[in-house]
């Protein structure tokens, strides 16, 4: 019985390594569905992916890079956000929403960096997140695209939906989501496994209406059946 077929996708039977070989032939297709998995937030250094990484927040990217390249030319560095006055800032940002917390956030995050890292952005997911401003998210984000380390799992609301259609986790919050694909997949796969399944979640398994019937996990998801039905509704 091949592993696409329907007894090996009940949530409930299935644990050990029927779930692992599952999980690693669903991060095979992906990674042949997109062979160069790359964040879509334009940058050019590892600070200015971490401002726009920011800046994503309930927003999308295509928004973000419409307003980075400006952003950047009138702010060069973290000296020049730091200095920064928060209504300009705010101003020079609004279209990405939730743009009073965002200017505070990194205004105060650049400052931080200023005063304990030289203006450098550290290379240690312990340090980012001390950061104001910087969760796990972001910090798992710049690290991976940036610095090409492996420090954990990027869990956007995409990867979040999809973890629990694709039965690879059944806990509700990202950190949890995130401990369990840490678990399932090597660190050899977090940096790739985050951005496969975003451009996955946002091409093909979207919130509303996932386009199952031409979705190259489908004999691998445990949810497409109900989905489909759903959508005839």
């Amino acid at each position: 019985m091949g592993i696409g077929s329907r007894q090996r996708l009940s949530p409930q039977a299935e644990t050990g390594e029927r779930l692992r070989s599952r999980a690693a032939e669903i991060l095979r297709r992906l990674r042949e569905e997109f062979p160069r998995p790359k964040t879509a937030l334009r940058h050019q250094n590892p600070f200015q992916l971490l401002v726009a990484t920011i800046l994503s927040a309930q927003c999308t990217d295509e928004r973000v890079n419409m307003v980075t390249p400006g952003l950047f030319a009138k702010y060069a560095d973290p000296v020049a956000f730091a200095a920064a006055e928060q209504t300009e800032l705010e101003r020079e940002i609004r279209s990405t929403g939730f743009f009073r917390m965002k200017a505070k956030s990194i205004i105060a995050c650049s400052r931080a960096l200023v005063e304990r890292h030289a203006g450098r952005v550290p290379e240690d997911i312990a340090l980012l997140v001390e950061l104001p401003g910087v969760g796990r998210k972001t910090a798992n984000v710049v690290l991976g695209q940036a610095f090409g380390t492996a420090s954990g799992v990027v869990v956007d609301t995409h990867v979040h939906r999809l973890a629990g259609r694709l039965g690879l986790s059944r806990q509700k919050t990202p950190e949890k989501i995130e401990q369990d694909l840490m678990n399932l997949f090597p660190p050899s796969d977090w940096i790739d496994l985050g951005s496969v399944l975003i451009l996955h979640g946002r091409r093909t398994c979207m919130a509303r209406k996932p386009d199952c019937p031409r979705c190259v996990l489908r004999e691998l998801c445990p949810s497409a059946e109900g989905l489909m039905r759903a959508s005839l509704r």
